[in-house]
C-alpha cells in the first residue's frame, strides 16, 4: 500500500458566496492524498503501474476553474474526478482559502473531503 501526496497546488479561482469573491477571485491551496497499491510500480518502475500525479494536478486545475459559492463544491468535484482513476483506492482532498475577505484573524480556513472506491471494499 502506498500514499501519493501532492501538496501545495496553488490556484487562483472565483469561489465564494460574497459578490466581491465572484468578481475579484482569490488564492487557494489544494492538497491531495491518494492511497494506491504501489507493489507493481515498485518493481516495474513504469508510470502506467501507478497514479500519475501530473493527471491529479490537471484535475485540480480543471475543477478549481469552475466557479462555486462554497469550497466544499470544488473539493467534492476533485474527489469525484480522481477516485475513478485506475489504481486509486482512496482519495482525500483539502481546499484551503487564502485570505478570504472577512474581518477576522485566523491561521487557516479549509475543507477536507474523502472517499474510497466501493468496488474495492471487502
Amino acid at each position: 500500500m502506498g500514499l501519493i501526496t501532492v501538496e501545495g497546488i496553488r490556484v487562483f479561482a472565483y469561489h465564494g458566496h460574497l459578490p466581491e469573491e465572484a468578481k475579484l477571485g482569490g488564492h487557494f491551496i489544494v492538497n491531495i492524498w491518494v492511497t494506491t497499491d504501489t507493489t507493481k510500480v515498485e518493481k516495474s518502475d513504469d508510470l502506467s503501474d501507478t497514479v500519475d500525479y501530473v493527471k491529479i494536478i490537471e484535475i485540480v486545475k480543471q475543477q478549481m476553474a469552475i466557479r462555486s459559492d462554497m469550497i466544499e463544491h470544488p473539493a467534492r468535484r476533485i474527489v469525484d474526478a480522481i477516485l475513478p482513476l485506475q489504481k486509486v483506492q482512496k482519495v482525500k482532498v483539502e481546499v484551503q482559502k487564502i485570505a478570504p475577505p472577512i474581518d477576522a484573524t485566523f491561521d487557516k480556513i479549509s475543507v477536507t473531503i474523502k472517499a474510497e472506491r466501493k468496488d474495492l471494499q471487502e
